[in-house]
Formats: C-alpha cells, sequence, structure tokens
C-alpha cells in the first residue's frame, strides 16, 4: 500500500495513495472520522471506501488529519482539517491534471469536512456523506449546496440521531439544480459495523457507478 508524504498547512501530512494506471482516471479523497476520538484514516469506514472508489476506477488518497498518525500539526476545530483537506486535494490534483470528475467521501466528523470543502472547490463533481454529524455541527454554510451527492445513515445511530439527518436532508432537498440522495440503511448504528458494512458500501458503489454515467452533476 503506497505511503505518502505531502505538505499541509502546519507541516507533513500522512497518507495512503493508490493510482489507477489510467491517466485520465476520475480521483477521489476520503476524510476521516474526529481525531480526538480515535479517528484516523485506518478507520473500517474510511478503509472501505477507500477500496470501493480504487475497485471502480478511481485513484485514491485518504490521509490522516494534522496531530493524527505521522501527521504534523495538532487538533484545529475543523478548521485547520479543512485546510489540511484542500491541501490533500491540491496534491491528488496536481499528480491527476486529467481527472475529469472529482470526488470527496468522508465518515462523521470527516463528511461535515467534506462537505466544507465541496463549498470551496467549484471541481468536485459528487459527494459521500457517511453518518453526518448533523447534531454536533452546523451545516447551513451549504447554501446552495453545489453539487449533488449521497447522504446514508443508520436507523439506530445513536452519535448521529437520524431526525437531525433527514432534517438536513430535507434542507438540501429544497435547492434548485442538484440532487440530494438519502438513504437510512435499517438496523445500521453510527459505524455501520456487521452486517451492515457490505450494504452500505453496495449503495455507494452503485450511486457512484449511477453518477459516472450520467452527465448532470
Amino acid at each position: 500500500m503506497p505511503e505518502v508524504i505531502f505538505p499541509g498547512p502546519e507541516g507533513r501530512l500522512e497518507g495512503r495513495y493508490h493510482p489507477q494506471k489510467d491517466r485520465d482516471a476520475p480521483i477521489a479523497i476520503v476524510l476521516h472520522p474526529h481525531p480526538q476520538f480515535g479517528g484516523t484514516m485506518n478507520n473500517r469506514v474510511v478503509y472501505n471506501l477507500h477500496y470501493a472508489f480504487y475497485n471502480m476506477g478511481f485513484t485514491v488518497l485518504r490521509f490522516n488529519f494534522r496531530g493524527v498518525g505521522r501527521s504534523q500539526g495538532e487538533y484545529d476545530q475543523g478548521v485547520g482539517e479543512l485546510s489540511d483537506a484542500a491541501s490533500a486535494l491540491d496534491y491528488l490534483q496536481s499528480m491527476n491534471s486529467n481527472a475529469k470528475h472529482c470526488w470527496v467521501a468522508g465518515f462523521s466528523f470527516g463528511a461535515w469536512i467534506g462537505m466544507q470543502l465541496l463549498m470551496r472547490r467549484p471541481e468536485i463533481t459528487g459527494f459521500i456523506s457517511v453518518s453526518p454529524p448533523a447534531n454536533m455541527y452546523d451545516f447551513s454554510f451549504l447554501a446552495p449546496c453545489p453539487s449533488s451527492g449521497l447522504i446514508i445513515n443508520g436507523s439506530n445511530d445513536r452519535v448521529a440521531p437520524p431526525r437531525d439527518t433527514v432534517s438536513l436532508v430535507n434542507k438540501l432537498h429544497e435547492q434548485k439544480g442538484i440532487t440530494i440522495t438519502h438513504d437510512e440503511m435499517e438496523g445500521a448504528g453510527h459505524f455501520f459495523e456487521d452486517p451492515h458494512m457490505d450494504p452500505m458500501i453496495d449503495t455507494v458503489k452503485s450511486y457512484v457507478r449511477r453518477r459516472l454515467t450520467e452527465s448532470t452533476r
């Protein structure tokens, strides 16, 4: 598994980078859960999302936010982590300048960061938000949300209650020009423990594959 170290705003950032042989391959970055609650790029959801994108023909990068693993710096309330994500996307784009599609996927805290990155980077064509913590963080910056995406959560999520996710989705549904697809997986918790992991990843794959065959955002 190719380890990479690339420059971030506060020093080095540690990542795992999987390029495709096809130079025109789409690209994706995957963002991990909360650094102060044990979140790393090797989290199971993040790892599985990474390989789901890779197996669909994407060149993929996942990385540790500042202060996690071998990444330098320290936790910065999400502000610095957003800058880290922007640096990771810069790094990925610098090596894949021909990519026609650019996706961001995030789990929990990483979903919140990913949605903010979406607002800053118009080249992002799609997003996957797994268990977005709509109860803990304000998502009202998504006005208007610039691209279509999939929000997926579990009906038994006790960390980010489903009702908050539903109200976030309902707000996004009011926006014109984009389509937010929402999938609430019956019986799954915040971390999609087995047997829910595989069906969740299958949902992500079928959504991304469908989007890649459409020309709309």
